[in-house]
């Protein structure tokens, strides 16, 4: 903290720098730009010195790694104790295709799994279904059945390897899938870990894959989470995403806001359930993006844990200090990559992996080179997991904990986000929570016009994009690119056929109709769907079952 005789010669020094040193500099060449800010257009001054942060408390607001608030870090020793897990977001075309994949990326030194599923399976829809036409496998992998999960995982066992899965309005159906397949294995599901995205919330906000109304859809997150603290302990039953609200256009402070207000609001309905917050708290994990501007993005982790700790600690009485860390996996920024001249690409994700390194994530997936164009192909992803491998082994910045902690700007920028984050937090709890603000679109608008000034500002050439609105070329390099051709559904309609002829059908029928029963009461529907795969019910028939119950959800026009 700042004295008050420190801050007073402070002041005089700066005012006789601007005066001796600056302005002649000014006269002579004048900045680029008459106001410089971030990419989420938060000013940035020419200067940041110790009167930024006059009133600041180092053991208060900054601390040390693995207390609280946790701003250094959830861990003692962080990096030097064991590196974030590389985990490469992996899935195309059939569960055939995507488990060579999987094979090939923990042969090359990945840490851990992150299955992306196709366009029909998120909105829980089968291979077969005329909805999922020219769609099937091709931005993700094809699941339909309990059937596709067991080849998807077919020699790796799930014992042994953590798995983390992007799904979120069918997440139980497909955990319970997994489930089912470790329990075939013969894997003991209190020692299986993992993590299922889960977040609903943000598809009403951002991505818009939901198949439910919010409130049901709020049941079937918070039955799963009962249901992992007591079954599956190691699990972590949801990650609450900012990735697609940054995607859809947010700028990093709404991302960060959104967020956490979708964790508070998840971890409200989880107590009125009539959990202990202690009991289910220390599994909630968290998602974020890392875009490309490098100091706003550190800065937003770091406020991201501080927020976090708080708010656990403070507005929910939580006791237990791991379940005050914000924990969390970041991928880099798909929005930013560009068609143009992708090889470009590799040196914006290799920025925005540094920066959530030095932000302190958990675990890290980095994007190909030629995401903008297509899936990956194996070179492409082996490249970005290279990126990853070299920041840790050969760059060094793994050798000290949060070394940016003590930055003018860094810390400036990291007390702003967590002021921007509160005020957030403050007009939301006004309109009574994350579900009436986002049936009132208030965060969704919030979104839209951020978007829109971005997109203005690259337009006007006040933001430049490398490639697109500067330095462009006329003649680009062809690249190779992965496709999936419609093989893919053929596939999966006939597997989906051969399942339906030998299955016991009369069992199916019961499964369903006993998930319907429950979902119609207040029974937890998790023993239900696991029932239901068990029968090898397909995803379609599971989730149609559900809306029977409960409806699907037509979003409102604002």
């Amino acid at each position: 903290m700042v004295t008050k005789e420190m801050k007073s010669h402070l002041d005089i020094a700066l005012e006789r720098w601007e005066e001796e040193t600056l302005h002649p500099a000014l006269r002579k060449r004048p900045e680029r730009m008459p106001e410089f800010t971030t990419v989420s257009h938060h000013p940035v001054k020419r200067l940041y010195t110790p009167l930024d942060i006059a009133d600041m408390d180092y053991e208060r607001d900054i601390g040390f790694p693995g207390e609280y608030p946790f701003t250094r870090g959830v861990y003692p020793t962080m990096y030097r104790g064991r590196l974030w897990t590389m985990r490469q977001f992996a899935g195309f075309g059939t569960a055939f295709d995507t488990n060579r994949r999987f094979k090939y990326l923990l042969e090359q030194g990945q840490t851990g799994l992150s299955v992306a599923f196709d366009l029909p399976t998120l909105m829980g829809v089968d291979s077969d279904d005329p909805a999922a036409a020219g769609e099937v496998g091709k931005c993700g992998v094809a699941i339909s059945s309990l059937e596709d999960m067991e080849v998807l995982f077919d020699g790796i066992p799930l014992d042994q390897v953590t798995t983390s899965m992007t799904i979120n309005a069918p997440a139980s159906v497909i955990f319970a899938m997994y489930l089912v397949v470790a329990e075939k294995q013969g894997a003991d599901w209190k020692k299986i870990s993992g993590t299922i995205q889960n977040d609903i919330l943000k598809e009403y906000i951002a991505q818009k894959e939901w198949i439910y109304p919010p409130h049901p859809s709020m049941r079937l997150v918070v039955d799963s989470i009962i249901f992992c603290t007591r079954e599956v302990p190691r699990w972590h039953p949801i990650s609450i995403s900012g990735y697609h609200i940054r995607e859809a256009g947010s700028t990093a402070l709404q991302e960060l806001a959104f967020t956490l207000r979708d964790g508070i609001e998840y971890v409200q309905a989880v107590v009125d359930a009539g959990l202990d917050v202690d009991a289910f708290a220390p599994r909630l994990s968290f998602f974020f993006n890392s875009h490309n501007d490098f100091f706003e993005e550190i800065a937003k982790f770091r406020a991201a844990r501080r927020v976090w700790a708080k708010v656990m600690r403070e507005r929910f009485g939580a006791k237990d200090p791991r379940s005050w860390m914000c924990r969390f996996h970041t991928q880099t920024a798909g929005c930013s990559l560009t068609a143009q001249q992708p090889y470009n690409n590799v040196v914006r994700t290799a920025i925005q992996a540094l920066a959530a390194v030095l932000g302190g994530t958990q675990s890290l997936h980095t994007n190909s080179l030629d995401e903008a164009l297509a899936l990956p192909t194996e070179q492409a992803a082996q490249l970005a997991l290279r990126t990853q491998q070299i920041i840790a082994y050969e760059s060094g910045v793994t050798n000290t904990i949060d070394p940016l902690a003590g930055s003018y700007f860094v810390e400036t920028l990291t007390n702003e986000m967590e002021r921007g984050c509160w005020d957030y937090f403050e007009k939301i709890d006004a309109m009574g929570g994350m579900i009436a603000a986002i049936e009132r679109g208030f965060p969704q608008r919030e979104i839209q016009e951020a978007s829109y000034r971005y997109q203005q500002a690259v337009e006007r050439g006040e933001k430049i994009i490398v490639g697109v609105n500067k330095f462009v070329v006329e003649e680009e390099e062809e690249i190779p690119i992965l496709y999936i051709d419609d093989s893919v559904a053929e596939t999966q309609r006939e597997r989906l056929r051969q399942l339906r002829a030998r299955r016991d059908n009369a069992k199916v029928e019961r499964t369903l109709a006993a998930l319907k029963e429950a979902a119609r009461g207040t029974e937890n529907t998790m023993p239900y769907i696991l029932e239901c795969v068990r029968a090898y019910a397909t995803l379609g028939e599971i989730c149609n079952a559900l809306k029977e119950v409960f409806g699907t959800y037509q979003e409102p026009t604002f």
